[in-house]
């Protein structure tokens, strides 16, 4: 339907819902983030039609990796809660793991950053923290988008991706294919859901865009009465570059898996080679009780927990037996929970011994 203007009235992008001035507010803020000194490897700033970072001379076999992944409605329930500061770690801390999972070494960063109508305050919280926690890991910022779109987000709403960039010697990418009968999976502990499940989470809690929901996630968490049930759900991804690093250096890394969306039985058996499967003990550790709290809240039945959620388990490398100490000793908060065995390539998780929730 065309809806004719009054003769003679013009109209601004300003009245079509795209603030300029809102968009060169948060450029503005960004380069006011940090300590001031840009990357030793970025040249200018931001602002240009293109982002360059000097990669100089390289070994023979430097090969690019690359992945883009946003935070899934985490977004959603972060906005509800009103605490939008952890949203930027939580997307750069899930792309770095994803190609530190490759053995590569991550090198620059970019992002996006989708609305209906700009917040500057908002939108300079998220793009600050992606920008701090970028200088946290040593990876160079280079650009980014920040789109304001009326019409297709609803006032409110944003959407957040992140796009990473990272070096490995073709040499010595981990891509699973060393793994062998007998080698043990260790896992890394998570931080709670990271970035995964939340719309499974808000269907269990019943939580929505109104005032109830926002004063359930300001009280206790009925699990945890030191925390927020808010502070809970929210707590940002674990980066996992220090310990991954330091198996890859040291050589005992086979293959490693990111536990994103498809959980442990999705993501393992992302690096399975032909005729071998992973057998992951799920009694081999206790997932934390927010994990149970969504089940019970949801009756979510274990298998759909485990396929939904990463249960406390944010990675997995495969080892070698004898290397499992080593291993230890470098990532000392790792967990054996299983083994690679003969079979049809996937991962199957043994939970015979968890307490079932009250739907099943």
């Amino acid at each position: 339907m065309c809806v004719e203007r009054e003769a003679g009235v013009s109209i601004s992008y300003r009245d079509a819902g795209v603030d300029i001035e809102a968009g060169d507010a948060v450029v503005a803020g960004l380069r006011g983030i940090g300590d001031g000194r840009p990357h030793p490897n970025v040249i200018g700033g931001l602002g240009h039609f293109g982002g360059f970072y000097r990669l100089g001379a390289q070994y023979p076999g430097a090969t690019l990796v690359s992945s883009i992944d946003g935070v899934g409605t985490k977004l959603l329930v972060a906005s509800i809660a009103g605490q939008l500061d952890g949203i930027g770690a939580d997307l750069v801390n899930h792309c770095v793991n994803d190609i530190a999972a490759c053995g590569a070494e991550p090198l620059f960063f970019l992002d996006y950053y989708g609305t209906g109508k700009l917040d500057p305050d908002d939108a300079l919280t998220v793009i600050g923290g992606i920008a701090r926690a970028c200088a946290g890991l040593g990876v160079a910022l280079v650009g980014g988008e920040t789109a304001e779109m009326p019409g297709l987000y609803r006032d409110g709403d944003f959407d957040l991706v992140g796009a990473i960039v990272g070096l490995v010697d073709e040499a010595k990418i981990v891509d699973g294919s060393a793994v062998a009968i007998g080698d043990v999976l260790l896992g890394f502990p998570s931080d709670g859901l990271h970035t995964n499940g939340y719309s499974l989470v808000r269907a269990a809690l019943g939580i929505a865009h109104d005032e109830i929901s926002r004063e359930r996630l300001a009280g206790p968490a009925p699990f945890d009465m030191t925390s927020t049930l808010a502070e809970a759900l929210l707590r940002p991804h674990r980066s996992y570059l220090a310990e991954t690093r330091a198996l890859v250096q040291s050589g005992l890394a086979r293959g490693m898996a990111h536990i994103t969306g498809g959980g442990l039985p999705g993501n393992v058996a992302r690096v399975m080679p032909d005729g071998l499967a992973a057998e992951i003990d799920a009694t081999a550790w206790t997932p934390p009780p927010l994990f149970d709290y969504i089940a019970e809240m949801g009756h979510i039945a274990v298998d759909e927990c485990f396929r939904a959620f990463n249960m406390g388990i944010g990675y997995v490398v495969a080892v070698r037996p004898e290397d499992v100490a080593e291993a230890v000793r470098l990532v000392p908060d790792v967990v054996e929970i299983g083994r690679v065995r003969h079979g049809v390539p996937g991962c199957q998780v043994l939970h015979s011994g968890l307490q079932r929730s009250p739907g099943e």
